[in-house]
């Protein structure tokens, strides 16, 4: 039997598409010349729940490459995390 052309997996197929561009934003993490290594893998692991090598990871590649992606989801998730990262002083921006 095929399904495909059923309501309920249209239904499905619409709630899985809302659902992933929900899910489509991030926090960008930009390089500065003002922050220290450290302090910008304290305010990750503060503020994004990163574990220690994680912070350490995303650090070092906003330091060699400029920028990384450090958090995703939806974007009420996400804009008061991007707020905190601001506020302490770090460039970041969700995309």
């Amino acid at each position: 039997m095929n399904y495909s052309n059923s309501p309920l997996w249209e239904e499905k197929e619409e709630l899985d598409t809302l659902l992933e561009e929900e899910q489509s934003h991030t926090i960008v993490l930009h390089n500065d010349e003002v922050n220290t290594f450290d302090y910008v893998i304290n305010c990750l692991i503060e503020i994004c729940e990163h574990t220690l090598e994680q912070a350490q990871q995303c650090t070092y590649l906003v330091h060699y490459k400029g920028k990384c992606e450090v958090k995703s989801g939806s974007i009420d998730y996400l804009i008061p995390i991007n707020n905190a990262l601001l506020k302490k002083g770090l460039s970041s921006e969700i995309v």
